[in-house]
């Protein structure tokens, strides 16, 4: 359960509620990350990320060595339940609407599926609290960057190092980022399979497919419902290692990132929102098709 709580979007929603229930007051220091990463089961960077985020919300303030502190003046917000900021489509809400169905049918296309991760997980444990009815089946499809495509971020930041150090810097980066690619996938693939193994969900299909692309866009679509697309974020950041070393380096964020919702209207087929839904879908089945390899 802790390691459900560990994962960024849900991290981000209990640090939140913690400011503003009074738990980290205004001027007081937060939990150093070492601490964070011990409570919630995850890497020091994966809490790195968190406070960024929680930084650029205006709920915290950090300096180099000094940690992070609770602003004296918090977002307006701070006193009702949290709000996703102006312009961003949240995916819980996507994810739960699509869990309140009989069929669950997501297809989604994504660059390390650690935010999918958070919410198929969170959505397993609801179902086992009974806190939701358990759906009838559950079909998801996933396309991840393959092994052999290389991927153009994170990029090592060095102008003082050689191109030697350069390279093996990026080395670093593309085996931690693979190996996050790894453990995300089959903590979802794990969390909802269980599900049937413990005959809460009568049919659960997980299929992972890599493809020689790399996305520029989260994309999520429910099956002819509606979908979510949003660009990844470039970013200039100091990425932690698990040995505590720091690389800065330029790298993709998902979490917080602007996503756009597609609604298919069933009155109009040709409403832009209906198009939009239409050329997604089309896009992913073409990809799955195609790079259904033996």
């Amino acid at each position: 359960m802790s390691e459900e709580r560990g994962k960024g979007a849900t991290i981000l929603a209990t640090l939140r509620s913690r400011i503003s229930g009074g738990d980290y007051r205004p001027g007081y220091n937060l939990p150093p990350q070492r601490a964070l990463a011990e409570e919630f089961a995850v890497s020091r960077d994966t809490i790195q990320r968190v406070l960024e985020e929680l930084k650029t919300e205006g709920w915290i303030e950090s300096r180099q060595g000094s940690g992070s502190k609770v602003r004296v003046t918090l977002p307006i917000h701070v006193t009702t339940q949290p709000k996703v900021p102006p312009g961003r489509i949240a995916l819980g809400p996507f994810v739960d609407r699509a869990f309140a169905e009989p069929a669950v049918e997501l297809d989604v296309f994504t660059f390390t599926s650690e935010s999918l991760d958070t919410h198929m997980r969170l959505q397993a444990e609801r179902i086992r609290n009974g806190q939701i009815v358990a759906p009838e089946r559950i079909a998801l499809r996933i396309l991840l960057p393959s092994d052999d495509t290389e991927l153009p971020y994170p990029r090592a930041r060095a102008a003082k190092k050689s191109a030697t150090e350069v390279t093996e810097l990026d080395r670093i980066l593309q085996v931690r980022t693979r190996e996050i690619i790894r453990r995300h996938t089959s903590s979802l693939r794990n969390a909802l399979r269980n599900l049937k193994t413990d005959g809460l969900v009568p049919d659960v299909d997980v299929q992972v497919r890599e493809v020689p692309l790399v996305p520029t866009h989260k994309l999520y679509l429910r099956r002819g419902v509606e979908g979510l697309i949003g660009p990844y974020k470039i970013v200039e950041r100091r990425i932690l290692m698990d040995d505590d070393t720091e690389i800065d380096a330029w790298d993709v964020l998902g979490l917080g990132s602007t996503l756009i919702r597609l609604v298919h209207d069933e009155g109009d087929p040709n409403a832009v929102g209906s198009v939009f839904m239409q050329s997604w879908q089309e896009w992913f089945d073409s990809c799955w098709h195609r790079y259904d390899l033996p």
